[in-house]
């Protein structure tokens, strides 16, 4: 699925937004550290922050992840100059006193505007998507980042919480991707899943990344796959098997199963625990597996890991059967049960 596809399913500010943290090329970390910004100051009702004040929150945000993972990869050569140099030498003195010091807010206040704050709205194949949250206006030290009302109103809204939910599992699936000694395992296997724990864990090491619910929900539009309904902080919410898990345990008491793995990434899927316990083990209905498609061609416009996981899951899964789209696997699947 196209970002633009996307897009016309849901032709919304958090649509645009969910383009950009989710579906935009992340090669390295900055955008998320942006993005960590703009709601937080958006949250506050700050319409216009000064560039310095505002650098000061993206530094701070960016070097407390830094202190978990590396943010690019690992062999990739960086200058003195580089912001990534100088946040990893300024990390400790920053985390100790929990703002920035002198010599990394120079240094953001510097790269920020030319680097990360050009690009945010930028998709893959020099598009751009269809709202924007941020301007940059003045000169010198009269440099002013202003708010849209566009993300202000994200930000102050219902949706705030599950967008930086969202955002805060996309930054740690890519900074695991950049990690020294596990971004290898996690480029050419993709991810696993842990049920103990609902987490998106790295399949060799069995390492932790995010939640099942955070990293996925957003290529859903943040909505139920069963009732379609919004998925929102005052209901609970379950990770739901589309294809039920007991269609493996039925078919191995009477031969053996010979289709994909449902306890995979492919299908699985945030949903209402309501609508999900009501639905129990019955087979997936067609606006179901239309949806499971979707949302599955959507990650797989994301960068790596999740993207990796679902063409792994769409090559390999299927015994003598191609299936060049995730409609055809989905539908593949229905009919061999």
């Amino acid at each position: 699925m196209s970002g633009r596809e996307f897009y016309a399913q849901d032709a919304s500010a958090r649509a645009s937004w969910r383009l950009a943290v989710l579906m935009g090329a992340n090669s390295r970390t900055y955008k998320f550290a942006l993005g960590q910004a703009l709601l937080e100051f958006g949250r506050a009702g700050r319409e216009a922050v000064p560039v310095a004040e505002f650098s000061g929150a993206y530094s701070l945000g960016l070097v407390r992840h830094l202190a978990r993972d590396p943010q690019a990869p690992h062999a990739q050569e960086r200058g003195e100059k580089d912001f990534l140099t100088v946040a990893e030498r300024e990390s400790a003195a920053t985390l100790a006193s929990g703002h920035p010091t002198e010599r990394l807010l120079a240094a953001a206040v510097h790269s920020m505007p030319g680097m990360v704050m050009q690009k945010f709205h930028n998709l893959r194949g020099d598009t751009a998507v269809p709202h924007t949250f941020y301007e940059l206006t003045g000169r010198g030290g009269q440099r002013m980042v202003r708010l849209t009302p566009d993300v202000l109103r994200l930000a102050q809204s219902e949706h705030a919480v599950g967008l930086t939910a969202e955002l805060e599992a996309r930054w740690s699936i890519v900074e695991s991707s950049f990690a020294a000694g596990v971004g290898r395992s996690l480029l050419e296997e993709g991810v696993a899943v842990d049920w103990d724990t609902l987490k998106i864990t790295d399949k060799r090491r069995r390492r932790s990344v995010t939640g099942i619910v955070e990293a996925t929900a957003g290529f859903q539009h943040g909505r139920c796959l069963i009732c379609r309904d919004l998925l929102t902080t005052s209901e609970a919410i379950a990770v739901d098997h589309i294809f039920p898990f007991s269609l493996m345990r039925r078919f191995a008491g009477v031969g053996s199963w010979h289709g994909p793995d449902l306890d995979a990434l492919w299908n699985l899927a945030p949903a209402h625990a309501v609508c999900n316990g009501a639905k129990s083990d019955r087979l997936p209905t067609q606006a179901e597996l239309a949806g499971l498609a979707a949302r599955n061609e959507a990650i797989m416009n994301s960068p790596h890991p999740l993207r990796r996981t679902l063409q792994l899951s769409l090559k390999s899964h299927l015994p003598r059967q191609d299936a060049a789209s995730w409609a055809q696997f989905l539908q593949a699947v229905q009919a061999a049960i």
